[in-house]
């Protein structure tokens, strides 16, 4: 509902950003390359080398009777994206939630929304893992606050008391805008000139890692709640693409004491190298790309960061570092384009077509998941080695410290900036502040259907998404031993639980067998491996998923194929499972319509059809023992109501038209990937 309050903050916002800018850039910043901004270098500090140890919470002992025996394994569910009041951004979108927040939340406990009302979890999760942003780490923080010694440079006055109660409104929106565009290159032009002693932010940094650490150590539960000393590393493109990763460190005994940023280096090359030292010193860690389909083709690239071809160290070390993909997350969904997957009907999934933080035209190729490993089985078959061999997890992204994965009760991740629908974009804006704007600042307001919205990329933002692993304990080493063998699956919100295995000789017997999980694993590669194909057998998928019984139920499940002939790769969508007890047609590969409907004035759905579980055992039916090839399983839910739709019924107004009133949440295990025979 639009308020006085909220009206004024148009207006406000009118006059704070240009009226003339066609791309607005206003919910969060790519501004190290953005255009105009000072060229920020490629290496600006050297990294630092000093390490601290410190005692870390012992890790319970899994049973005798479990340990390591993979038929025991669970799914557990996570969130490796979160971002607290220490993420510059964050701060100045409203949010003060500490990491210590954020893990209460993770664990089923209410915090408060920058906005002031209280949000909370469906269901506490297993793991979490808070990753602030490693540059600038703890700055704006600490610009905010006067009694500071870096709150006295003139660089900092733009964020004096910025979360202070009286500054938390939805008028102080314009004053944050125009801090967040001025801070960051102010702050760099001070630091690459000497105005302001590199040592003191550097201090900050660390003085905030080791704040973040400590939360992770205090609500480190081993056995029932896990928790990983973790960040991003905040880098792009000089066009704008998104090449963002997380770190996830195995243990928090012996750490660096100042994570790897973009002050260190714009190349992730240069991460993975930093990576390598600690590894070398028995530091282990694995960074995590996130966003690839904001990263306008940068993230998955045919050659390196210089331009070269990928040789085989490039790739060893690659993978090495990057095992894993985020496939999913409020930033859109990345597993697939529909102008890369034609043939699939549901590549059209949370879209969102900009480079991140801008509204800028992101390039399909090579920014999605499913492109990347097409791309790989092109290398090998060309007899180069495959660089996008990874796992997937999804994410949340979350700059408030709370996953907002329920789209019912959807809050986004902007704090302030998207506290509510006629901020996101979801909900109409009045004709008394609409005729102003479109005079005051026409790029700030769209028209649809002769009604007026907010022009923001937000209305693409998704309640999205979790990671899941299967590992024998709820503890950091066994969890982050599954993120290594890839042995993971990422669901768009729910709870869907996948298991996927290829083998020889399996059969449907083993669905009715009380141990077929441990036949399966000794047998058979779960998802993450790979299998050696054999000239006198295709081999045998079984793909099984559970629904969440607090979503809707399964409508279809799937197995995604890729493969790659003469260096050419194609792909292929099979429906294996139906629900309702139909089958797949025989020549389309698909199931029927099952009939599920919803109805977007109330958002309830066909309560009678659709499935809690769905299984098979399937065989390809084109396999080539010869050709590189790739296989996931993707399931889909009935259709249910877009948080969009939510928005819209709360505001007692229609959704909007030019977006999507229902979506079929989903969840997609990591690959399986078939070598060869040779000759």
């Amino acid at each position: 509902m639009i308020t006085r309050t909220s009206a004024m903050f148009f207006v406000g916002l009118a006059f704070a950003l240009p009226a003339c800018e066609p791309e607005p850039n206003i919910l969060e910043t790519n501004i190290l390359s953005a255009p105009g901004a000072r060229r920020f270098p490629e290496r600006a500090f050297e990294a630092s080398r000093e390490i601290v140890t410190r005692p870390s919470s012992a890790s319970a002992a899994p049973s005798p009777d479990r340990k390591g025996v993979p038929s025991e394994r669970s799914a557990y569910y996570g969130d490796l994206h979160v971002h607290t009041t220490y993420s510059f951004d964050a701060f100045t979108f409203g949010t003060t939630a500490t990491p210590r927040d954020a893990y209460r939340y993770a664990q089923g406990e209410a915090i408060q929304h920058p906005a002031g009302f209280d949000v909370k979890l469906r269901q506490p999760l297993d793991f979490y893992a808070v990753t602030d942003h490693a540059l600038f780490l703890g700055l704006a923080r600490e610009a905010a606050d006067t009694s500071t010694e870096f709150s006295k440079f003139a660089a900092a006055e733009p964020l004096h008391g910025l979360n202070d109660d009286d500054n938390k409104g939805i008028l102080s929106l314009t004053r944050r805008m125009k801090a967040f565009g001025t801070f960051i290159p102010e702050i760099l032009a001070g630091i690459l000139d000497g105005e302001i002693d590199r040592g003191i932010p550097a201090q900050v940094a660390k003085s905030a890692w080791v704040d973040i650490v400590d939360a992770a150590e205090e609500f480190n539960a081993p056995g029932s709640f896990t928790t990983f000393a973790a960040y991003e590393y905040t880098t792009s493109s000089d066009d704008r693409g998104n090449l963002h990763r997380n770190v996830i460190f195995r243990s928090n005994d012996r750490l660096p004491a100042e994570p790897f940023s973009r002050f260190h280096s714009q190349n992730p090359e240069g991460l993975w190298d930093w990576m390598d030292g600690l590894r070398a010193q028995g530091i282990e860690s694995l960074a995590i790309p996130h966003n690839s389909n904001g990263s306008n083709g940068q993230m998955f690239k045919l050659v390196d960061w210089a331009g070269n071809p990928m040789d085989d160290a490039y790739v060893e070390r690659r993978i090495r570092n990057e095992p894993l993909v985020e496939i999913t997350q409020i930033k859109g969904t990345s597993e697939t384009h529909p102008s890369l997957s034609g043939t699939d009907e549901w590549a059209n999934f949370e879209i969102t077509p900009y480079r991140v933080a801008t509204m800028l035209y992101s390039e399909p190729a090579g920014s999605y998941v499913r492109d990347a490993l097409r791309r790989g089985l092109a290398f090998e078959d060309q007899n180069v080695p495959n660089p996008y061999k990874f796992g997937f997890v999804g994410a949340s992204d979350t700059h408030t410290g709370a996953i907002s994965d329920n789209e019912a009760d959807f809050h986004s991740k902007l704090g302030l900036l998207d506290q509510n629908g006629e901020l996101r974009g979801s909900v109409s804006l009045p004709w008394y502040l609409s005729i102003p704007m479109r005079f005051i600042a026409p790029a700030q307001i769209g028209e649809v259907d002769g009604r007026s919205y907010a022009k923001a990329p937000t209305t693409t933002f998704g309640a999205s998404g979790l990671a899941a692993v299967w590992a024998e304990e709820n503890t950091r080493e066994s969890i982050y031993d599954a993120f290594r063998r890839k042995e993971t699956f990422a669901t768009s919100g729910p709870r869907i639980r996948l298991r996927f295995f290829a083998g020889f000789d399996l059969d449907t017997s083993l669905f009715d067998d009380g141990e077929a999980i441990g036949k399966l694993y000794e047998s058979s590669v779960p998802m993450g491996g790979e299998l050696s194909a054999r000239p006198d057998a295709p081999p045998s998928f079984i793909a099984w998923a559970t629904g969440d019984a607090a979503s809707a139920p399964l409508q279809r499940l799937q197995i995604i194929k890729g493969w790659a002939t003469d260096g050419t790769t194609h792909e292929i969508v099979y429906d294996v499972a139906c629900s309702d007890g139909a089958v797949p047609d025989a020549s389309t590969h698909r199931c029927p319509d099952n009939g599920s409907t919803v109805d977007i004035t109330n958002c309830s759905y066909t309560p009678t059809v659709g499935a809690t579980e769905l299984k098979a055992l399937w065989t390809d039916p084109d396999f080539d023992p010869g050709e590189h090839a790739f296989y996931y399983v993707r399931v889909i839910e009935n259709p249910t109501c877009r948080w969009s739709t939510w928005d819209a019924i709360r505001a007692g107004v229609d959704p909007r038209p030019d977006t999507a009133t229902t979506i079929q949440e989903r969840a997609w295990s990591s690959p399986i990937w078939i070598e060869p025979t040779q000759g």
